[in-house]
């Protein structure tokens, strides 16, 4: 089992977070990378800092593409992955909310495919890049064949803690599947950790923090304004952008050596 981070805030809001990141014997597995949405619209170079610094540590480094549900264009987002790749010589890219349904699988096939050849040689000591798709549930069984690994779960310890298994993840070694929770008490750090074994997650990332944004986080707006609509699943992005209360404690729980 190993940890993959689903993207951390701004270097400079976090910077405990990113340099925690860089600690050997971390059983780390990738990092995601998430400017602005996407790599922005110009290289950060408080970005350009923490990826390189990873990348360095031999950590690998995916970006983040934003797939709407297969509602984004794909030249888009081949240019904002050209971008990534241009500027912060990433190893491999997340695929946030893909889709999950069988009709839309030829598309996410053919990002993917295009997303490969761009990746080719730019992994650790030479090998390909790195896909994951984000689905964040289980998806149509075909979307396995799609990307190196597939994010089956992402969201609230109160739903993880009832969740179920697709048989069909059988037929897949635990280092296809991805889950990512969010309110996980620190007293039931123990029992997340076996459902992710006896579910079959090789990667795995657990917080404390909550989904929901702070309230200094709302913007102020006046008698009658009109209220912006959130980025979507912002309040859930939110929760895994700092470190969980007990960051040191999941390490040593899945670092190497560590037993069932």
């Amino acid at each position: 089992m190993r940890i993959g981070i689903p993207g951390y805030a701004h270097p400079l809001v976090a910077p405990t977070e990113w340099a925690e990141l860089t600690r050997p014997g971390t059983p780390l597995d990738w990092v995601v990378l998430n400017v602005a949405n996407g790599p922005g619209a110009r290289p950060d170079p408080h970005c350009l800092s923490a990826a390189g610094q990873l990348t360095n540590a031999g950590v690998r480094v995916i970006g983040h593409l934003d797939l709407a549900r297969g509602a984004r264009p794909f030249a888009e987002l081949i240019a904002d992955a050209h971008h990534y790749l241009e500027w912060y010589r990433v190893g491999g890219f997340l695929l946030d909310r893909c889709p999950v349904e069988r009709p839309e699988l030829a598309g996410v096939r053919r990002v993917t495919a295009t997303l490969s050849a761009l990746l080719e040689g730019r992994g650790p000591g030479g090998s390909d890049g790195h896909l994951v798709l984000g689905h964040g549930g289980h998806p149509y069984p075909g979307y396995a064949e799609a990307a190196d690994q597939l994010v089956t779960f992402s969201g609230a310890w109160t739903e993880y803690r009832w969740s179920q298994v697709a048989q069909w993840t059988a037929g897949y070694p635990p280092e296809r599947f991805v889950h990512f929770v969010h309110g996980v008490p620190r007293t039931h750090l123990d029992e997340a950790v076996r459902i992710a074994r006896w579910q079959g997650a090789g990667t795995i990332f657990f917080t404390d923090r909550p989904d929901r944004a702070p309230a200094d986080h709302v913007d102020a707006v006046g008698p009658g304004e009109p209220v912006e609509p959130e980025e979507p699943d912002r309040g859930r992005k939110m929760a895994f952008e700092a470190l969980p209360g007990y960051w040191d404690e999941i390490v040593s729980r899945i670092g190497p050596g560590v037993s069932e």
